[in-house]
């Protein structure tokens, strides 16, 4: 059964600003309402593996596995710089457009799946995270883990979509402002350099 603790747990740490927020937030602002949902699309999707991994007890191989946590670990920190380095020089997420292609949209979904996908420790959270709400006396424990994570995953991206909107509909009054589009990029990519750091300071 759904406790009402994991909803409003949930809904609290999606709610609190991170790299997926940050993304959507800079696509609502620079490609509108559009581009933000399908950056809320891809950050949801960041998750699925995570998710899976933990469900099914990797989340704990790749805790043991120093070398394997590493390698996920730096290459989340590049990708990380990587997009902060677009965001300084609006070129990336960023980067003003009337009207996304084809090739544009598929570029947004994979860079925030990216953004998620790389980042080992929510493999650790999930695994630490779900057992605490799976009932005690569930005949099926993958089960109900996977229903949790699968309901993780919808207020993720309706709180994402939620975030991008807002972007969205303040674009008009931003976009007009060259100088105040360059601050606000400036200070995305400021903290996506910050949670660059974290990352690549935290431990396993």
């Amino acid at each position: 059964m759904i406790s009402l603790d994991f909803l409003i747990t949930s809904l609290i740490i999606v709610v609190l600003p991170g790299t997926g927020v940050i993304y959507t937030l800079a696509l609502g602002l620079g490609r509108g309402m559009k581009a933000s949902i399908w950056a809320a699309l891809g950050c949801t999707l960041g998750i699925v593996p995570h998710m899976t991994a933990s469900i099914l007890g990797l989340a704990a191989l790749l805790h043991a596995s120093a070398l394997a946590f590493e390698i996920v670990r730096y290459l989340g920190v590049a990708w990380l710089l990587y997009m902060a380095w677009g965001m300084w020089h609006g070129t990336g997420a960023m980067k003003v457009t009337a009207n996304e292609t084809t090739s544009g949209v598929l570029k947004i979904i994979r860079d925030g799946i990216l953004l998620n996908l790389l980042n080992p420790k929510l493999s650790l959270f999930f695994l630490a995270f779900l057992p605490q709400f799976v009932s005690a006396n569930t005949p099926n424990t993958t089960l109900e883990m996977a229903l949790l994570g699968l309901i993780f995953m919808a207020m993720t991206f309706a709180v994402f979509v939620v975030y991008g909107c807002f972007a969205g509909a303040l674009r008009s009054h931003i976009i007009e402002r060259p100088k105040v589009m360059a601050w606000i990029g400036k200070s995305f990519a400021g903290a996506f350099v910050l949670m660059g750091l974290k990352l690549m300071l935290t431990e396993r």
